[in-house]
């Protein structure tokens, strides 16, 4: 069987035709070139506006456009450009349809690179497929492009924000997921995690696709509240179980190592040592050895040791179903906190309170979201920037996570390269 048919059953074009095929040695390294030719009376398309043209003439030079490996031979498509005399756009290069713009690599091919990118990193898929690196960006760009372009957003109900630090230091990222029950994904990544970096989201969707969301998951930062409660008034803001206890557990670890401290200065047997994740985990989660330690230190008389009595009885609040009931427990445990004359724990009390309307939306929302699933999702965030060791900017890491995570359709072919 010849290459040319092989090629005609996966990947053939109205207009052009397969026409040589043969090895070339490039950078000492086999090369199979395969020279395509315009098919006679075939027709000739403007690039920009898509119009049917009359031909102005032929470029002087052939290009090469990076093709699927074939048995781990490098493979390239020759074709000599032609020029259009476009009615509307000018004198224009002709549209071909392997290839969009610019690119030197064919479609099937950026389809393939970005298929493995999501497998590998990036550079082992270069490295892999005897490509670049920028080749495989470049493909992995095109392929989001082509998703973001025609995903179908009119339908979100719920959706989970947050951020993730992606650098040293106080870099963040604003993530913005869909999590309704039938469908995860991230739908938006903003620089940073200000007012401006969530505007973003919702200048994206539209006026009338952001009145159409019912719920909203996320914790406490300010310019998130800002601009959910101006952008997404009619959605039920839910502050849920994960940022509160979060919360509740910095301030028994403060509890537990500023005694700690004091212990170790007077002199007293340090019971609280090596025992920070003894207070921070639920019971059921705890080691044997971690819950023998435990049991020894719930003997003595510790402020420790009242904040987490303070931290159990806080857990029942989650088992109620009712948000009357709920709400009147919460009042009660609040009451009983504040004469507990512990500053971080008293500290908390206020924080549950100035959010107390929001953190009750969990329970007017059945407990059907909560940012657990969000937390689940930044997980796979970690991961991607894991496996690439991190990104060169924002911009690539941007796209990197919504091709892992954004479930976006991808182009489709007659024939299934990978």
């Amino acid at each position: 069987m010849r290459v040319e048919t092989l090629l005609n059953k996966v990947y053939s074009f109205k207009s052009f035709v397969y026409s040589k095929v043969h090895f070339e040695t490039q950078s000492n390294e086999d090369v199979l070139v395969i020279e395509i030719a315009p098919r006679k009376n075939g027709q000739v398309h403007c690039s920009r506006c898509r119009r049917q043209c009359p031909v102005y003439d032929r470029m002087a030079d052939t290009r090469d456009f990076d093709f699927i490996p074939l048995w781990n031979i490098r493979v390239v498509f020759r074709y000599r450009m032609r020029r259009v005399r476009c009615p509307v756009c000018g004198v224009k290069v002709e549209r071909i349809p392997w290839a969009d713009g610019k690119m030197r690599i064919a479609k099937p091919f950026q389809l393939f690179l970005a298929v493995w990118a999501e497998r590998l990193s990036w550079k082992e898929t270069a490295n892999a497929f005897h490509t670049s690196w920028d080749s495989v960006y470049r493909s992995v760009e095109h392929v989001v492009s082509y998703g973001l372009k025609h995903r179908n957003i009119n339908n979100i109900a719920a959706i989970g924000v947050d951020e993730v630090q992606v650098h040293a230091g106080h870099n963040y990222i604003t993530l913005v997921y869909q999590i309704d029950a039938g469908i995860r994904r991230l739908l938006y990544v903003g620089k940073g995690r200000t007012v401006k970096s969530l505007l973003g989201f919702f200048r994206e969707i539209g006026k009338g696709k952001s009145q159409r969301i019912k719920f909203v998951c996320s914790d406490m930062w300010k310019p998130y509240l800002k601009v959910i409660g101006k952008k997404a008034p009619q959605a039920l803001h839910v502050l849920d179980r994960f940022h509160v206890v979060q919360h509740m557990g910095k301030a028994i670890d403060k509890i537990r190592n500023e005694e700690a401290k004091r212990l170790e200065k007077e002199g007293f047997e340090n019971v609280l040592k090596r025992s920070k994740y003894c207070f921070l985990k639920n019971e059921e989660n705890l080691t044997d050895k971690q819950k023998t330690k435990l049991d020894d230190i719930l003997k003595y008389d510790l402020k420790t040791v009242r904040a987490y009595l303070l931290k159990q009885s806080f857990r029942l609040f989650w088992t109620y179903k009712s948000p009357y009931w709920a709400e009147r427990y919460l009042e009660k445990w609040c009451a009983s906190a504040m004469r507990s004359q512990l500053e971080p724990i008293k500290k908390f009390v206020k924080t549950v309170r100035n959010h107390q309307s929001l953190i009750m939306n969990y329970f007017k929302a059945m407990k059907a979201y909560s940012s657990g699933v969000v937390e689940g999702l930044n997980r796979k965030v970690n991961l991607v920037t894991r496996k690439s060791y991190g990104f060169r900017s924002d911009k690539i890491l941007g796209i990197a996570l919504l091709h892992h995570l954004g479930k976006l359709p991808r182009p489709e072919f007659n024939h299934k390269f990978c």
